[in-house]
């Protein structure tokens, strides 16, 4: 499998700049990051180049989710503000040229509410995909669990295949988590093994606690080799808090 280290999590004993070269001295030739947008693109192409690194993924700025907001993706009355977070992230795509960008659909917290925030985020999705796609960028989106984050619009893998069915003829795809899935009790292997033709990236931390595998409950060996029957090509990234303040003492699933 492709291993890709995300550098908002993994690493974070160093300078976030620092993180590639530590990142690459532990063999990740590949990175993800949430929210590059504090760090000037050019200093991360720098960084990118110097480690002979890719970027594989970042996110479109959200607004005010991870302050508890509901962020902007699928908020009535915030398209605008969606539309200039998407500008943004295409100024990056330019100049990291990740080949996923995912969009976080945020909270609804009035569930009467819920079907126009799912149609303001399909819309989104639709607008995602028309700026990115030209850009060589498959759009993502993920589900995220509710006990961590109450009230995200999506959340199990069923909210995400409706999604799916609903942008039938785009090229936007899953962002499977492993970790939110296996914090909604969805069942991992198995949707692996019977869906990954609408999986775009995979990212995975154990559950609970959200640590390095080994750490939680699940049975890492079975879901990485339930990746590996699939034949999937894309990434597959930690996403995890490391126990340890060495995030390199952490990294035993990466040689079993």
């Amino acid at each position: 499998m492709k291993w890709a280290a995300n550098l908002s999590l993994l690493y974070t004993e160093y300078p976030f700049i620092e993180r590639f070269s530590a990142a690459a001295a532990d063999g990740f030739d590949a990175v993800e990051i949430q929210f590059p947008y504090d760090t000037p693109v050019s200093d991360i192409r720098a960084a990118l180049d110097r480690n002979g690194q890719a970027c594989v993924l970042i996110n479109v700025p959200a607004g005010d989710l991870m302050q508890g907001g509901e962020g902007l993706a699928s908020v009535p009355g915030k398209q605008g503000a969606f539309a200039d977070a998407l500008q943004q992230c295409a100024e990056y795509v330019r100049i990291l040229r990740p080949s996923r960008v995912n969009v976080l659909a945020g909270r609804c917290t009035d569930k009467s509410r819920y079907d126009e925030y799912r149609n303001v985020f399909l819309n989104n999705l639709r607008l995602a995909d028309e700026v990115l796609s030209p850009l060589g960028v498959t759009v993502t989106f993920e589900a995220i669990n509710t006990v961590d984050m109450p009230d995200f619009l999506i959340s199990t893998f069923a909210d995400m295949t409706s999604v799916i069915e609903d942008l039938a003829g785009l090229s936007v795809k899953m962002q499977f988590d492993i970790y939110h899935m296996a914090m909604m009790q969805q069942d991992v292997t198995e949707l692996l093994r019977g869906n990954i033709d609408q999986i775009g990236h995979i990212q995975f931390a154990d559950a609970p606690g959200r640590n390095e595998p080994g750490k939680g409950a699940l049975d890492f060996a079975s879901v990485f080799a339930a990746i590996s029957e699939t034949g999937y090509a894309g990434w597959v990234a930690a996403e995890y808090r490391p126990s340890d303040a060495s995030t390199s003492r952490t990294l035993g699933w990466k040689s079993e």
